[in-house]
């Protein structure tokens, strides 16, 4: 038995976890993944200042209206995956295309919810994305591929690199991927991850590892930090457990 799978056992075990333990760690997370999923995207808000925009519905000033609502989408698209990501349920390309809607309303309306009619190019990576024409048939077979994959984490992970491998949107391809990579950890049991942008180089090269035909070194990337959420859960609710 792997580390990963002992500490995703004994997360099971706390179940069903303690109400005021499990609010007050989601509600933390929650607002740092914003942060960290937008900023990787080159949002300009800070932890701080997304908090303000999530918990006060404010503006901030001196920042762009878009930088606002892509705070505001993310947030409302991540209480989507959290209603939907039951437990055993996999994600469906239905709701990748509704997430992506939610995360691009207002901010592109012509693109959110649908896949892309033109060429893309990745800044800084040397992966060409596929012809627009073919981008339906590569989802397809991508979700098609996804009940063979036994363990959650390697689902996840061949879920998120193949969004960012296709890119099927025109916008908004990291966010969805990270999105639907949390679906599936969640539906499994598992804690969700976020990247921070201080390990955007890392992550970047690590998908682009796996563009070249090097998934574990992806799936070894996305690991780490999945036992890491759980190191910080598992922490947390240990020591708000009653002591003997």
């Amino acid at each position: 038995m792997t580390a990963l799978t002992t500490k995703h056992l004994r997360l099971s075990q706390l179940r069903p976890l303690a109400p005021a333990s499990v609010q007050s760690l989601a509600a933390a997370w929650d607002v740092r993944m914003v942060y960290e999923s937008n900023s990787i995207e080159g949002n300009s808000l800070t932890l701080r200042e997304t908090e303000i925009v999530l918990s006060k519905g404010v503006t901030v000033s001196g920042k762009p209206l878009k930088d606002h609502l892509e705070a505001v989408n993310l947030a409302q698209a991540w209480e989507q995956v959290k209603l939907l990501a039951t437990p055993g349920k996999s994600i469906t390309e239905r709701d990748l295309l509704d997430l992506h809607r939610i995360v691009l309303t207002r901010v592109e309306d012509s693109f959110a919810g649908s896949y892309r009619s033109h060429a893309v190019r990745i800044a800084g990576a040397t992966l060409v994305p596929p012809n627009p024409i073919k981008v339906p048939d590569l989802m397809q077979e991508l979700f098609a591929s996804l009940p063979a994959i036994q363990d959650p984490v390697e689902r996840a992970a061949a879920l998120h690199h193949g969004i960012a491998r296709i890119h099927p949107f025109s916008d908004g391809n990291g966010r969805a991927a990270r999105l639907a990579m949390n679906f599936e950890l969640l539906a499994a049991g598992y804690p969700p991850i976020s990247i921070s942008p201080d390990d955007r180089s890392a992550y970047y090269a690590a998908l682009e590892s796996a563009d070249s035909g090097n998934f574990p070194a992806w799936l070894t990337f996305l690991s780490t930090r999945v036992e890491q959420e759980l190191d910080s859960w598992l922490e947390a609710l240990d020591s708000s457990l009653p002591e003997n």
